[in-house]
C-alpha cells in the first residue's frame, strides 16, 4: 500500500486525538512531580507506561542510565529517535517546560505508531535525563544510542511567538570546578604564614570581570565562589569556584575558555596557592539544524494554524542535544506557549508550561514533530539523503563528545 503524505498527516491528527487526555495526563502529572537531573525515576516510567500501553517495546534503565528510556516500534530501514527530556530545575520546577517536552516526543511516537511499517520507519522514544545539568544526551551518545538513527528530533517549550527552526542557535558550553589550595593560619596572630585560597578566587573572578571587554560578541563567563572560607579568624586553605563558559562557535569557545582559564592561572601565581581544574558535566556542543528537516517543521506548524515570526533573530542558550546534532541530522525546534512573555527558567514560565497554551504547545508540538518525520520518509529524496548519510557513517561515528 502506498501512503501519501495528506492521508498520513490526517492519521496522525485522529491518532492525537484518541490519545489526547492520556497526553494531558502526563504532562500535567509530570509537572506537579519535578524530578533533578539523573533523578527522574518517576517521569521515567511515567513515560514508559504510555507506550508499553501503545505496544512498544519499552525498556526503563538502558544504556547504563537508571532513568532513560528506550521505547521501539516499526521495522522500517528508516529509524528516527525522539528525544522525550523530564528533568527539572532546582528550586523552581519544571521552569524549563520539559513536561511539555515529554509529551510532545511520546505523542509524536504514539501518532508514528501506526503508520511506521507503510512509511518505512523504525521509531525509537529516547527518554534522555539530565538535560539541564550533565549531559545525559552525551552519555547516551558515548553508550551508542544513536548508532542506528538516521535522524533525530525534539521540540523546546518557549516564550513569545513560533519562530524558525533555525532560530534556535544553541553555544557550546563547558562548565567546570577549579579548586585552590593555599595554607591556613590564624589570620590576626600569624597572617604571614597563610597563602589565602580565598583571596586567589576573589582574584580570579576580578580577572575574569576585566577580560570581558576583550572578548568576542556572542561569548558568555559566568562564575561564583562555591567555597571560599570557612570563619573570619582563619586564613582559607581551600577555595572553590564554579565556571562555565559559552560561544557559539567551537574555536572561540575553546579560544575563550583558555583565556579564562590564565585568569585562575594567574591568581594562583599572585597568591601561592596551587590550583586544579575539574569538568563537572560533559561539554554541550552548538546545534546543527538540519535544512530538510528545519523546512518539512515550519511547514507543519504553518499547517497546524501556527504563525512563524523570524524577526526575533536568533536566539537560545545550551542543550546538549547540539551534541546528537554533530553526528546524526537533527531539529531542535521551539513551539509558543501562546501568550506568555515569561522567560524561560523562571517562576512564570514554570506556571505557564501547566496552562492551557502549555498544553496546546505539547499537543502541537507532538504534531509538528511526526508530521516532520513522515515528510521526510516520505520524500524521496531526503529519504534517500538519510539512508546514504546513515549508510556512509563509520561504526561508532556517534559515539562522541566535545573536547575544549
Amino acid at each position: 500500500m502506498t501512503l501519501s503524505l495528506d492521508d498520513a498527516t490526517e492519521r496522525v491528527t485522529a491518532t492525537l486525538d484518541r490519545h489526547r487526555e492520556r497526553l494531558l495526563a502526563l504532562s500535567h502529572a509530570l509537572h506537579e512531580d519535578p524530578e533533578l537531573a539523573y533523578q527522574e525515576h518517576r517521569s521515567a516510567a511515567r513515560v514508559a507506561a504510555v507506550l508499553a500501553e501503545a505496544g512498544f517495546a519499552t525498556e526503563v534503565g538502558v544504556y547504563g542510565l537508571d532513568t532513560a528510556v528506550e521505547a521501539v516500534t516499526g521495522t522500517g530501514d528508516l529509524t528516527v529517535t525522539l528525544c522525550a527530556e523530564y528533568d527539572a530545575l532546582p528550586g523552581i520546577g519544571h521552569a524549563c517546560g520539559h513536561n511539555i517536552i515529554a509529551t510532545a516526543a511520546v505523542g509524536a511516537a504514539l501518532a508514528l505508531a501506526p503508520l511506521a511499517d507503510a512509511a518505512g520507519l523504525r521509531v525509537t522514544l529516547l527518554g534522555t535525563p539530565a538535560e539541564e545539568h550533565g549531559g545525559g544526551k552525551v552519555d547516551l551518545l558515548l553508550a551508542g544510542a544513536w548508532e542506528d538513527a538516521a535522524m533525530s528530533l525534539m521540540v523546546h517549550g518557549m516564550s513569545g511567538v513560533d519562530a524558525p527552526s533555525g532560530a534556535f542557535a544553541a553555544q557550546a558550553v563547558q562548565r567546570v570546578r577549579i579548586t585552590f589550595t593555599g595554607r591556613a593560619s590564624h589570620a590576626a596572630a600569624a597572617p604571614e604564614h597563610g597563602i589565602n585560597a580565598g583571596a586567589a578566587a576573589t582574584l580570579a573572578l576580578t580577572g575574569i570581570g576585566l577580560l570581558r571587554q576583550h572578548l568576542p560578541a556572542g561569548t558568555s563567563v559566568n562564575a561564583f565562589v562555591e567555597h571560599g572560607g570557612d570563619v573570619t579568624n582563619i586564613i582559607p586553605a581551600h577555595a572553590e569556584v564554579q565556571l562555565e563558559v559559552r560561544a557559539g562557535d567551537v574555536d572561540v569557545w575553546r579560544e575563550t575558555y583558555r583565556r579564562v582559564l590564565a585568569c585562575f592561572e594567574g591568581a594562583a601565581i599572585a597568591t601561592g596557592c596551587s590550583w586544579t581544574v575539574e569538568s563537572t558535566e560533559h561539554p554541550y556542543a552548538p546545534l546543527a539544524s538540519d535544512p530538510d528537516l528545519s523546512r518539512f517543521w515550519d511547514a507543519a506548524l504553518t499547517d497546524l494554524g501556527r504563525t512563524i515570526d523570524g524577526s526575533g533573530g536568533l536566539r537560545g542558550g545550551s542543550t546538549d542535544m547540539g551534541n546528537v546534532s554533530q553526528v546524526v541530522p537533527s531539529i531542535h525546534p521551539t513551539i509558543a506557549i501562546l501568550g506568555t512573555t515569561a522567560a524561560p527558567h523562571t517562576p512564570d514560565f514554570a506556571a505557564a508550561a501547566r496552562t492551557p497554551a502549555g498544553d496546546r504547545a505539547a499537543l502541537d508540538g507532538a504534531a509538528a514533530l511526526a508530521r516532520t518525520v513522515l515528510a521526510a520518509a516520505l520524500d524521496p529524496q531526503v529519504r534517500a539523503d538519510l539512508l546514504r548519510r546513515r549508510a556512509e557513517r563509520p561504526a561508532g561515528a556517534t559515539r562522541s563528545t566535545l573536547h575544549a
